[in-house]
């Protein structure tokens, strides 16, 4: 039998308390907690650090299988531990891409191998991700993987007729389609965002609308099926609008926003560094306003990092043959408090429902978003709130080195992570 004692952690930002580990389930939660240090008990003076339940990732790339030079399961989860998650969900764009059982088997099992995350597939919602017929989305639900959460990402489902199906097949067993919003013909040779920086720059602007549009046909064709429809990477003041029309009328549609689509905006394009190229674009700073508000208010769900990993050669080029994408696990939660909290739009508590609670009820990961409580399993994070540094991406855990924040000071550090009451991180450092 183990035992952790953390001593003194503002649980999800409240009042000092011990929290007790024993094996892989919290015992106790109160105060004046003690243990034997006969029975290798191990205690960790947390002095006022935040705790919070695990953090839940619903949008991860992790890219293996195929991809191995941008990332691996094991390189992917050892990031998401460094960032403070304990459950990620796998995107299907992955080479086979995974739309069988076959597939998605591998990469739930390549996770249970690896251990510094669970790691949950989402399956492809067509075959191939090619938006022509669906893919085997019954067999990869009955699979050992257990898949619940199908999505095309990286591609938009822009048939209707293969959306309408795919909420209907996915009722049945009470999945969600989670919709990649891109309407590919107003998006053809498309670099940034629509708007006064694009025709500046003379770079094929990314018009909101196209975002937009998908939405307001999906979160239609949801309430029509009565299905579960969910919006990746939101990213315009207009889809704010559509789906919180849309939550007022019961369609049962839920919405993440990104990190970067928080904090960053189309000016940054004007470097033209690669590294800002990303899918959907840097929006405006009235966009990323409204994100804010949206999240604050529950219009938005949840964060969702859209981790996207590349190697150095498909980002160190010129910005019309860059690939899109960032990475993101390791700086979300900087990100967030930054954003959210030091601004006074979110609490603690509010980054664990919008970070843990909400994407592990989405997603169905059974044991994480769990109350910090005796009984529920120890899946925990340690964040040292008062912390300040440079983002420095040579000490990333993740293979690869895409980060918009290179050089710019974030708040907060996690020191923790632990994952069934095992530390996969320690003082900051992986276990």
């Amino acid at each position: 039998m183990s035992k952790i004692l953390i001593r003194g952690a503002k649980v999800l930002g409240g009042e000092p308390q011990d929290v007790l580990i024993t094996d892989e389930t919290i015992t106790a939660v109160g105060t004046d907690l003690t243990v034997s240090s006969a029975e290798g008990a191990q205690v960790i003076e947390a002095d006022g650090k935040i705790l919070l339940p695990g953090l839940v990732d619903l949008h991860t790339h992790l890219r293996e299988p195929g991809r191995e030079d941008s990332e691996t399961v094991l390189t992917g989860t050892r990031a998401a531990a460094s960032g403070g998650y304990t459950a990620v969900f796998a995107m299907a764009n992955t080479f086979p891409v995974a739309d069988t059982a076959g597939v998605v088997e591998q990469v739930y099992r390549l996770g249970q191998e690896h251990g510094y995350c669970d790691v949950q597939p989402i399956g492809a919602v067509t075959v191939g991700l090619e938006g022509k017929k669906l893919a085997e989305l019954g067999a990869m639900h009955e699979s050992a993987a257990g898949v619940t959460v199908f999505s095309d990402d990286g591609k938009c489902v822009d048939d209707a007729v293969i959306m309408r199906r795919a909420l209907e097949y996915v009722k049945a067993f009470g999945g969600v389609v989670a919709q990649h919003a891109q309407e590919p013909r107003l998006t053809e040779g498309a670099q940034m965002n629509e708007g006064v920086v694009s025709a500046e720059l003379g770079l094929g602007g990314w018009p909101a609308v196209a975002e937009e549009s998908i939405i307001a046909r999906d979160v239609l064709l949801a309430e029509h099926v009565g299905s579960r429809v969910h919006i990746c990477h939101l990213s315009t003041a207009g889809s704010v609008e559509i789906v919180r029309w849309a939550k007022s009328r019961g369609i049962d549609v839920t919405a993440e926003v990104t990190p970067h689509h928080l904090l960053l905006t189309d000016e940054l394009v004007r470097t033209y560094n690669p590294v800002y190229k990303v899918n959907p674009p840097l929006r405006t700073e009235r966009d990323v306003m409204a994100l804010r508000e949206a999240l604050a208010d529950g219009t938005i769900d949840i964060v969702a990092t859209d981790h996207a990993p590349h190697p150095h050669e498909d980002k160190d080029c010129e910005w019309a043959a860059a690939a899109m994408g960032m990475v993101g696990l390791e700086t979300a939660l900087s990100v967030v408090q930054r954003t959210m909290v030091d601004t006074g739009l979110l609490t603690w508590a509010d980054v664990a429902d919008r970070m843990s609670f909400a994407p592990a009820r989405i997603g169905q990961a059974t044991g994480h978003g769990r109350p910090i409580s005796a009984g529920e399993p120890a899946n925990l994070t340690l964040v040292d709130s008062a912390y300040r540094g440079e983002v420095d991406p040579a000490g990333f855990a993740s293979r690869s080195r895409n980060t918009p924040y290179e050089g710019r000071e974030l708040p907060g550090r996690i020191t923790h992570t632990f994952l069934r009451g095992r530390a996969t991180v320690v003082d900051g450092k992986l276990a």
